[in-house]
């Protein structure tokens, strides 16, 4: 086995981790609601407290998937160069 087959299964393997890590994160970050909030109730601290930790939560991992799906389109640019330039 040669330095590019190797080079290019990592890349293979690289590309589809990225991908299933973006995945979960995006799922991850879908998953959680947030109670509903009736319009007759007045909010206090401990409501508003929730509603930004959800968001700053849910920021988090939107951001986490985006690094990773943008990870694996460099992966996957890679392996397009390599197989431009060896042939496998």
């Amino acid at each position: 086995m040669t330095f590019a087959d190797i080079l290019v299964r990592l890349l293979d393997f690289s590309i589809i981790g990225f991908a299933l890590a973006s995945g979960w994160l995006w799922l991850a970050a879908s998953r959680r609601r947030l109670r509903r909030v009736s319009k007759h109730e007045t909010l206090d601290a401990a409501d508003y407290n929730r509603i930004i930790t959800a968001l700053n939560r849910t920021q988090i991992l939107n951001s986490r998937a985006a690094l990773a799906t943008a990870l694996a389109a460099f992966m996957a640019a890679l392996r397009i160069i390599c197989y431009e330039i060896f042939g496998t």
